[in-house]
């Protein structure tokens, strides 16, 4: 097994690489900055669920202008209408929860799904801290988790990232995987996140289940949500490739991959899985943003914030 200090490239990933991933920032807005827009702008500047605001001006009272706003005293002095503006704090906690489990060390594409979950949260991370934002976050295995507070400073963010890349480094084919590791995470995040704060929820694709929703249905009414189920082409699509056998623990399992109905049976599950995915983004009106490890990261971003622009369509 690795050492901490070691890194099999797409396998297990180090520290070093994802302190690297801050300069990728660079490549690709998350988040909006002076000037500019990013589709993911409503994560930082719409009215937010129990957002703080801090008050900013005074000025004439205009059309269309919020009644409940009107500066009395003003407008008593003046005899003309006056109502008060505000501006929404920026600065905000946001809480990256990254499943690094067992059923993640696995990949028929570029990188293992493990890797390239890791890779999200650096990412967004990094993006975040650049926004002036509070980082914090939670890291679940398969029998641990690692809690951050959010705070606005580098050492929290590196704390978090230091915590999945040994728990990054830890895992290994026969660990025992638990179903409901996304669910004790997310009931976790309800218990610690402040109304407002943004929860960035990276795991496998296949961990969404009646538990698991329910916890983002309760924790979508006071926070906002990014979900990113992470997938490989293996998870949605057998190859014809004959008997294949697999064995786990003493475990054994044989698939005739050359079984048309098997193999139909199988995509239809996947697409199940997709589709209960969008569903539940629809539902609670949240980003969703799935990642596969077929292709590179950076690019499947980018895809969909070009997608999200105006005037584009998906």
């Amino acid at each position: 097994m690795p050492t901490p200090q070691q890194a099999e490239p797409g396998i297990r990933i180090g520290l070093t690489e994802l302190i690297e991933m801050r300069h990728r920032v660079r490549e690709i807005q998350l988040f909006s900055r002076p000037g500019q827009r990013s589709p993911l702008v409503g994560l930082h500047h719409s009215k937010l669920r129990g957002r703080g605001v801090d008050f900013d001006q005074v000025r004439v009272y205009q059309a269309g202008d919020d009644v409940r706003n009107i500066d009395w005293r003003v407008t008593a002095r003046t005899q003309e209408p006056h109502t008060k503006l505000f501006h929404e704090e920026r600065e905000r906690p946001i809480f990256i929860l990254v499943e690094q489990s067992q059923r993640l060390f696995f990949s028929s594409g570029l990188v293992f799904k493990s890797v390239l979950a890791a890779q999200a949260a650096a990412l967004f991370g990094w993006a975040a801290l650049g926004h002036n934002d509070r980082i914090g976050g939670l890291v679940f295995g398969d029998n641990e988790h690692y809690e951050i507070k959010p705070r606005r400073s580098k050492q929290s963010l590196l704390q978090l990232l230091n915590r999945m890349a040994k728990v990054n480094q830890s895992l290994h084919t026969e660990a025992i995987s638990q179903p409901d590791s996304l669910g004790l995470a997310l009931r976790r995040a309800r218990e610690v996140l402040r109304p407002g704060s943004l929860a960035i929820i990276i795991c496998d694709e296949r961990a969404l289940g009646p538990s698991v929703e329910q916890h983002l249905t309760l924790l979508s009414r006071h926070c906002d949500l990014l979900l990113l189920p992470i997938s490989d082409p293996l998870d949605h699509a057998l190859p014809a490739a004959g008997l294949l056998r697999f064995a786990q623990r003493g475990a054994q399992l044989e698939l005739d991959t050359l079984d048309a109905g098997l193999r139909q049976h199988y995509h239809q599950q996947a697409q199940a899985r997709i589709e209960r995915w969008e569903l539940l983004a629809q539902k609670l009106r949240v980003l969703l943003m799935p990642l596969s490890t077929q292709s590179e990261m950076i690019e499947q971003l980018r895809e969909y914030l070009n997608a999200q622009r105006p005037g584009k369509t998906k």
